[in-house]
């Protein structure tokens, strides 16, 4: 020990849970290395002092000056036992002290402390704070019921002074160490007492409570030992009888399960009173075995069961990129819900609907998400789903009842809070059994789903806590009032770009690993996966390019297997050797076309495709005919388009007679691909015009949007993957309704860089870009 103008360099001896008060005496258990070499170093000195200070956070193992209490007690060793390991202390504190500054931290902390002067303050407020804190003590002491009576006189006869009293009160009392450590804190004898006061007072209120339920306790266990009692002896008479048969056995096994269950009340008591029924059945009753499987069902479901979240934001990141390329929109958007899971742990967890094409990774994100959370995962598809009773369970009247797959899904998982994924939300059926779609509504809405009665169960549970994940290819099926009920993220098809990155990724080492096969047994050059890409798969996932280098992988296990050692290198010449044929006919663009062709863009499931419009007239014939599958929306975009060309037939030079003398025949390739949909309004619009003009529509353009009779261009939807197939057919230069400009975000930074986009407001900024010369026509007319 060393001191200078009153300050102390003395080793600090870190404590977990508890505070070593002035003038009392602990014993302690020192186990840590660091604190072991502290009490070795205190214990070669003569006076054998050291500090003792309380930890802010006792599950740290290894504390600094920052993680301790700025006040502590100076004390002295009074004795000393060495154990395995472990070394045992009986220290009395002296003096409370101040923590200045830390001298070293290895091999244990010392620190310079300042000693603190004992408070001396008097007065008619510390003796009435005084008197009302011993009349409270003898009360906690009383309702405590103590084995070893405690005379409180006696210990105000003890200890005279006030503020070694509340020390020794405090001591005594079942105190948090934030709270035993504001009683050392104390700058005086009347903050100290009326800190007392108050852990007093809830003590006091505490011991009064659990007395009054102890006492009713008592009252309802005395019931209860009677009834067991009972059942006691009426189970040891027909033992003696030898009438205790195996029924008996598993109803009291059943018993035994429900005794120990965590459920609650009402569930409690519904499962008492079917057991009851269940004992006094015979076996051959036909409800024995329905009561036999509901009580079995009751007894597994989690109802108190849930899993700690543990959201790391920055592991559930990585867990993301691990997973998933790209898809960063994605990524925050699900960040922004466990972010906001973990600053209010009882949000209701959100309701996600993950939209896209197959193949683009919507079931393997919700697996992901339930692993950054730490959560069980199960998956239930919805697909082709038509009976109601599939989700909501069969009335248990019915012979072969089961329970809902909804609640067999939350069995299975164990845990009342996994992350549930409903696959294919948007394929549910609908018939005379039952809409399904309706039956989700009730299931999705944290209004409601806190209290999901399934007909089986019959019961309320508790739903509000499942992480619901539902997937669709499409919202077109999707009733409105149970899309309203979820929060839709759209997953846009791949670029070729990206599926590259994905297959190096992700796709071929897991098709190595499947085969047996090592990176140093099988490579594949990149030009070879791009032209697998573009040559042998269509679609806006990868699901299909997985499966192609699958079998690329089997035929180099196969050559593997059969005792060739050489390592193997794809490249594009080898491509047909492995795949055979190349399956896709890229849509290249054409680059001479005959008036009355224009260029359109259309979405599928499988990403985005090139469609051309083409049109005729037809001498002497009348009205408009169209061909290529076209659905009724597209039928009438092509007629508002015509209506449109022929209201301003004059101002774009075209004579209106040649409307009433010809006809119209729109076909829309290819003829065996059902079409629909309002995008193709511009492209009908353009066609039409340059066959009536005869002015040929510019071959490097592709178009899309939707157009009204006065000429306005609406916004449509699938615009990355449109652009993309426009950029796959050598085409870069697209044009897009004015309203589509914020979509343009989700292209990556190497096709916006590439592609040359047009913003069109009206059919006019169309034309200006795809007939240059019927443009000029316009603005003449205009200005006419």
């Amino acid at each position: 020990m060393t001191s200078t103008e009153n300050v102390l360099v003395l080793p600090v001896l870190p404590l977990k849970n508890t505070v070593l008060f002035p003038h009392l005496f602990m014993p302690l258990a020192v186990g840590r290395p660091n604190s072991i070499a502290a009490v070795e170093a205190v214990l070669a000195t003569e006076e054998k002092a050291f500090v003792v200070v309380a930890q802010r956070d006792g599950n740290n193992e290894q504390p600094s000056m920052e993680d301790l209490y700025s006040i502590g007690t100076r004390a002295v060793i009074k004795k000393m036992a060495r154990g395995e390991g472990v070394i045992e202390l009986i220290v009395q504190g002296v003096e409370r002290v101040s923590l200045l500054k830390a001298e070293q931290t290895e091999p244990f902390l010392k620190a310079r402390v300042h000693p603190l002067p004992e408070p001396q303050d008097t007065g008619a407020e510390v003796e009435a704070l005084y008197r009302a804190v011993v009349d409270l003590a003898a009360r906690v002491l009383e309702l405590a019921q103590v084995q070893v009576p405690v005379n409180v006189q006696q210990l105000v006869a003890q200890t005279q002074d006030p503020l070694r009293f509340a020390y020794l009160l405090g001591s005594m009392l079942s105190l948090d160490v934030a709270r035993e450590q504001a009683l050392l804190e104390a700058p005086t004898r009347a903050e100290a007492l009326r800190l007392l006061h108050g852990y007093l007072t809830h003590e006091v209120q505490v011991l009064e409570l659990r007395k009054k339920i102890s006492t009713a306790a008592e009252t309802e266990m005395s019931k209860q030992q009677r009834e067991y009692m009972l059942r006691q002896q009426l189970q040891a008479i027909q033992e003696e009888l030898g009438e205790k048969s195996p029924e008996k056995a598993e109803v009291e096994e059943l018993r035994r399960r429900l005794s120990e269950a965590d459920l609650p009340d009402n569930v409690r008591k519904e499962a008492e009173r079917e057991l009851n029924r269940l004992e006094r059945l015979p076996p051959a009753a036909p409800d024995y075995q329905v009561i036999r499987t509901y009580l079995d069902f009751v007894l597994e479901l989690p109802w108190n069961k849930m899993t700690t979240d543990v959201i790391d934001l920055a592991r559930a990141r990585q867990v993301l990129d691990e997973d998933h390329f790209d898809l960063n929109d994605i990524k925050d958007r699900i960040l922004e819900d466990l972010a906001v899971l973990k600053l209010n742990p009882e949000a209701k967890a959100p309701i996600l609907c993950l939209v896209g094409p197959p193949g683009v990774g919507k079931t393997s994100l919700g697996q992901s998400i339930a692993r950054s959370l730490g959560r069980a995962f199960e998956r239930m598809s919805l697909g082709g789903l038509h009976d109601e009773a599939e989700l909501r369970g069969h009335r248990r009247t019915y012979v072969g009842a089961m329970p809902g797959r909804l609640l067999q899904a939350i069995r299975r998982a164990g845990v009342k809070n996994p992350v549930l994924m409903l696959d294919e939300i948007d394929k549910l059926g609908r018939d005379y059994r039952g809409d399904p779609a309706s039956a989700m509504l009730e299931i999705l809405d944290p209004a409601q789903n806190y209290q999901f009665r399934d007909n089986y169960l019959d019961l309320p549970f508790d739903l509000s806590k499942v992480f619901f994940i539902t997937t669709a290819n499409t919202l077109d099926t999707i009733p409105r009032p149970l899309l309203d009920r979820m929060e839709v993220i759209r997953l846009s098809g791949y670029s070729e770009e990206e599926k590259v990155e994905i297959a190096k990724r992700y796709l071929l080492p897991r098709r190595l690993k499947e085969a047996g096969l090592t990176a140093e047994q099988l490579q594949i050059q990149p030009d070879a996966l791009l032209h697998i890409i573009s040559r042998y798969t269509r679609e806006a996932g990868v699901r299909e390019l997985e499966r192609m280098l699958g079998s690329i992988a089997r035929k180099v296990a196969r050559r593997f297997a059969e005792g060739k050692t050489e390592p193997v290198t794809v490249g594009v010449k080898d491509l047909a050797d492995f795949l055979g044929p190349e399956r896709v006919r890229p849509e290249h663009f054409r680059k001479n076309l005959p008036p009355g062709v224009s260029t359109g863009l259309a979405w599928t499931e499988a990403g985005g495709d090139v469609l051309y419009v083409e049109a005729t007239l037809l001498q002497n014939g009348r009205g408009m005919r169209l061909t290529g599958q076209l659905g009724e929306v597209m039928k009438e975009s092509a007629r508002a388009a015509q209506s449109f060309v022929w209201s301003h037939a004059e101002a774009l030079g075209i004579d209106p007679d040649m409307f009433r003398r010809n006809g119209v025949h729109v076909h829309v390739p290819a003829g065996a691909v059902p079409k629909d949909g309002p995008s193709a309004g511009v492209a009908l619009a353009t066609a039409l015009t340059s066959l009536y003009t005869g002015v040929p529509v510019r071959s490097d353009v592709a178009m899309t949007g939707e157009i009204t009779l006065t000429g306005l261009v609406l916004p449509v939807g699938g615009i990355k993957e449109k652009v993309l197939a426009a950029r796959r057919a050598g085409i870069h230069h697209v044009i897009l309704p004015r309203d589509n400009e914020m979509d343009l975000r989700e292209l990556p930074d190497n096709v916006r860089a590439e592609m040359r986009f047009t913003l069109a407001e009206r059919i006019e900024d169309v034309l200006a870009a795809a007939l240059p010369q019927v443009a000029e026509r316009l603005r003449e007319a205009a200005l006419t």
